[in-house]
């Protein structure tokens, strides 16, 4: 098997890491390119298995990539949300429900949270089911130190993450509803399906005109989604899809996105709108059929 070959099957995995590590397609694909430069200059008896030594290169370029663009983050306009990333809808519920869990919008802002070396140990292990040796190869650390951080970073993700599973279908039912509802001006329907205390996050990292603080409480949320619905103008087209392995929406103007819209449910309402409307992140987003 070439060396092309052998990159393509396990460009999948790479791919996985890679996103999940810096939350943007576009970054993700610039490493995996970076990572196949050296992949084909490598020489042969620096490479006793391909796997570990393309997560080895992919992991550490990401850590390196997170290192610099902290400054970037920072100095980010308003609030950053990972650029949203269509996954395939025709998953098994049972492999839908464990992408849901590890690409989610939700998980990946938390993750925004954790140190590079944290997050990349934590994926590593919970995600990708890698050993602690495997790991402790991976980023140059201890075994002792990687078990360490995986728990504090554990530890950091439990306590965030929402207490109640939301099924995939009854995700889909709930976000259907809020767009049926806002659809038609129904703005108690919209409190309907809305938490008491939602928060719509927007995404324009300064380059579109949104707010840059969150919108909290349901009635605020559900005017202001009101307030959107009507000022759209008459070629917007809203398209159901599954984005970062949940149902989402993408709102087209003259068939081209303008921005996306993901929900985190607990029980049966939404406790989170994020809405990424940052031009330079739709970029890979589909077109309108």
């Amino acid at each position: 098997m070439d060396r092309i070959q052998t990159f393509d099957e396990i460009r999948p995995l790479l791919f996985g890491i890679a996103y999940r590590m810096l939350g943007t397609v576009m970054e993700a694909e610039d490493i995996l390119q970076e990572a196949f430069l050296r992949w084909q200059k490598a020489a042969a008896d620096e490479v006793a298995s391909p796997k570990s030594y393309l997560a080895t290169v992919v992991t550490r370029l990401c850590i390196d990539q997170l290192r610099s663009a902290r400054v970037q983050r920072e100095e980010y306009i308003g609030p950053w949300l990972p650029e949203p990333l269509v996954t395939d809808a025709s998953a098994t519920p049972q492999g839908a429900l464990a992408l849901s869990e590890s690409l989610s919008m939700a998980f990946l802002v938390i993750l925004e949270s954790l140190t590079p070396v944290e997050r990349a140990v934590f994926l590593l292990r919970e995600v990708f089911d890698y050993n602690y040796a495997e790991i402790a190869g991976i980023v140059g650390k201890s075994e002792v130190h990687c078990r360490q951080l995986v728990s504090r970073a554990r530890r950091y993700v439990v306590e965030r993450r929402p207490r109640f599973e939301v099924s995939p279908g009854q995700q889909t039912q709930v976000v259907e509803q809020f767009m049926r509802t806002l659809s038609t001006g129904d703005l108690e329907g919209l409190l309907a399906v809305l938490d008491d205390n939602v928060t719509w996050w927007s995404d324009g990292g300064g380059l579109a005109g949104v707010g840059r603080k969150p919108i909290r409480g349901a009635e605020q949320v559900a005017r202001f989604a009101l307030n959107l619905r009507r000022a759209a103008p008459e070629n917007t087209v809203t398209r159901l899809v599954e984005i970062n392995g949940q149902p989402g929406f993408i709102v087209y103007i003259d068939g081209k996105p303008f921005n996306t819209l993901s929900f985190e449910l607990v029980g049966d309402r939404i406790v989170e709108i994020r809405a990424v409307v940052n031009p330079d992140k739709l970029n890979t987003l589909p077109p309108l059929d």
